[in-house]
């Protein structure tokens, strides 16, 4: 059975669906799962990482490109569109995902057309255009949150959080709230699979005052590639332990080995965090589409797992000011930690597979060994 996926351009879309891919392959690994991208997205790095195969289409962002960006957006779905029924066709494609962002509305649309099983997934507490567009051709819509469900049929909806790989679970401490009873602690800082340099800028300007306070500290800080060296540079001078890194491949270890993590609040990394139980000071990114990372980090400031700072204010005395004070309470880090746990879900990867195989009408066993499929 070959399987498309349709999830690109972020890692917020592409995460949960390698996900979903090595779910697939866990129930049956003979599964072929084929990503559907484009060069310019995180995707080619990534799944090449992964060990996907990746089949590349011409489409092009629409949303918050401008008028110029949206006419090139639009005039590419034609083409865009003819390249993923070409794939669903000469594939023998027995079921489409599609994750949201630009490529999927297109791959959804052709396997409407083609008669093909199709579902898709919303990781953000507001849903985006592209699953909103194709919402109506989707026989199951998959929500991490229950606020995304007012915009597509009750009927077809189910709430399932996000998709985490098992990796994270694998890497888990027993006592996920636990801290570390010395001085030391550890702080992971990332600002989305770009990394973020108004995050950096900040860090930069506030590192003086977190290491008077908490001189002991250690930290890991994904930059982002336009940012290292300039990073690299500061922490270098400062005579600081730090790994600074342009990109984190490994983040269920980097993750589970913070004390406490600075990060924007994408779907994907609010799902992580609470997987791991990790308390966060959470920058939502301004520029994103309907606000939806403001609205996934005040999910988990409500719940009292994270602090959120907004972009628009941030300063390094603020920031600094507000990691010292966590990190100087235990029981405070604690209490974000335990909060952040009861947060997290992780089963919506079985989940989402298990109705997906009821949708075509097959049956799979659900408990295969973790690590049967090998791609």
């Amino acid at each position: 059975m070959t399987i498309v996926i349709a999830a690109g351009g972020t890692g917020g879309h592409l995460y949960p669906a390698v996900a979903l891919a090595r779910e697939f392959l866990r129930r049956d690994p003979v599964t072929s799962i084929v990503f559907v991208g484009t060069p310019r997205g995180l995707e080619s790095k990534v799944l090449a990482h992964e060990g996907f195969e990746l089949a590349l289409i011409g489409a092009k962002p629409v949303m918050g490109m401008g008028l110029f960006g949206m006419v090139k957006g639009l005039c590419a779905m034609p083409i865009s569109f003819w390249q993923c029924l070409r794939i669903i066709r000469t594939r023998n494609v027995k079921l489409v995902i599609g994750i949201g962002g630009y490529t999927s509305p297109m791959m959804v649309l052709a396997a409407a057309l083609a008669c093909v099983a199709r579902v898709i997934l919303e990781p953000n507490a507001d849903p985006g255009m592209a699953n909103k567009a194709v919402g109506s051709l989707a026989q199951r819509v998959f929500l991490a949150f229950e606020s995304a469900a007012g915009s597509f049929d009750r009927a077809k909806v189910r709430v399932v959080g996000t998709p985490i790989r098992r990796a994270f679970l694998d890497v888990a401490r027993p006592a996920a709230t636990d801290v570390r009873k010395s001085g030391g602690r550890h702080l992971l800082i990332f600002g989305g699979s770009q990394g973020a340099k108004a995050i950096n800028d900040a860090v930069i300007e506030g590192l003086g005052d977190m290491l008077a306070r908490r001189p002991e500290m250690t930290i890991t800080h994904q930059t982002g590639e336009p940012d290292h060296a300039r990073v690299a540079e500061t922490y270098r001078r400062a005579g600081v332990t730090a790994t600074v890194t342009p990109f984190i491949y490994d983040m269920p270890s980097a993750i589970n080995d913070a004390d406490l993590v600075i990060a924007r609040s994408g779907a994907i990394t609010v799902a992580e965090l609470t997987t791991c139980g990790k308390p966060a000071v959470l920058i939502p990114l301004p520029a994103a589409i309907y606000n939806h990372q403001m609205k996934n980090a005040k999910v988990m400031e409500a719940a009292g797992a994270a602090v959120v700072l907004s972009q628009a204010e941030l300063t390094g005395s603020k920031l600094a000011q507000t990691v010292t004070g966590i990190l100087e309470n235990t029981e405070r880090l604690k209490a974000m930690g335990a909060a952040s746990l009861r947060l997290r879900r992780t089963d919506a990867a079985e989940t989402i597979v298990r109705e997906c195989y009821e949708l075509i009408g097959e049956q799979h066993d659900d408990h295969q060994p973790v690590g049967a499929a090998r791609v």
